[in-house]
């Protein structure tokens, strides 16, 4: 028999229903808001079966254990360190594994600004498990979404829940678009891109850095960034020149050369196709705006 909740240890708030009506009148918690929150240690014999789904979206985090979700006649693994999504009103049936059964952090969500985070998730059956690329940060969103709640149920606490929850959707999207198992090479290359932008940096290079092919990096790389290498550097070296016009006295020439461009004058051609202002006047608008 599924238990629902009454585990040893366990942390639980649901939001009386009247408040939550109110809250969704109310700006911001109308965009997005935590109608409960909870943390199920060890959680044998622990599972929900809703036919008609639940009218809000359901975030489960397995930080341990394993667990189970079946809808749309497939059965999905919740292993370690994954995050399942279940939008509303989804039919599912979710469960502790028998073996190893999990331990959970989780919420359900409601609000205007839902179906976006959704979207960003993708609403398929393949990307309702997503692994998670930073367990502790995590687990931190969540330990601010209920300890919010535990505190008490004024609208102060209403907001900063649903904060770390906007963040929570978003660290889920980021880590579905960028893969956990596919994102170390990518890692490994933008920190090494972020610390020798101005270097001349060849894509067979970062390929090798991240011990995959060239071909196979570049496709990894674009799908992370949504860019390809040469557009992330570009972004990088115009992101530092964007701060010493700005910051320092150094003339054009010099923060060309500082941030990667041999050519002063190239250099300007690109800062100008990007922001539609040539770089003494970029940093004219700086000095006189006050």
């Amino acid at each position: 028999m599924l238990m629902p909740e009454g585990f040893p240890g366990q942390r639980i708030r649901v939001l009386p229903r009247p408040l939550v009506t109110r809250a969704m009148r109310q700006q911001p918690t109308a965009r997005l808001m935590v109608t409960d929150a909870g943390q199920f240690p060890h959680a044998a014999n622990h599972g929900r079966a809703r036919r008609r789904g639940a009218p809000e979206a359901i975030v489960i985090f397995c930080v341990a254990g394993m667990g189970w979700c079946e809808t749309d006649a497939q059965v999905l693994p919740v292993p370690t360190g994954s995050v399942l999504v279940l939008p509303p009103h989804q039919p599912h049936l979710y469960r502790a594994d028998v073996a190893d059964p999990w331990t959970i952090w989780w919420c359900h969500l409601v609000g205007g600004d839902l179906d976006a985070l959704l979207d960003g998730i993708g609403r398929g059956t393949e990307h309702r498990v997503t692994e998670v690329h930073d367990r502790f940060r995590m687990v931190a969103s969540f330990d601010q979404i209920v300890s919010a709640l535990e505190t008490d149920e004024t609208m102060p606490n209403l907001i900063t829940a649903a904060g770390a929850a906007w963040g929570l959707m978003a660290q889920i999207a980021a880590d579905r678009i960028s893969g956990v198992g596919r994102s170390e090479p990518v890692r490994l290359a933008k920190e090494y891109l972020r610390a020798n932008f101005a270097s001349q940096i060849s894509l067979p290079e970062l390929a090798r850095l991240g011990g995959v092919s060239t071909s196979h990096f570049s496709a990894l790389f674009r799908r992370s960034t949504g860019s390809g290498v040469t557009d992330y550097v570009k972004s990088l070296r115009m992101a530092r020149a964007r701060e010493l016009l700005v910051t320092s006295d150094r003339n054009v020439a010099e923060i060309a050369h500082t941030v990667g461009y041999a050519d002063a004058f190239y250099f300007s051609r690109q800062f100008s196709a990007m922001h539609s202002v040539s770089p003494t006047a970029y940093r004219r608008s700086f000095h006189t705006s006050d």
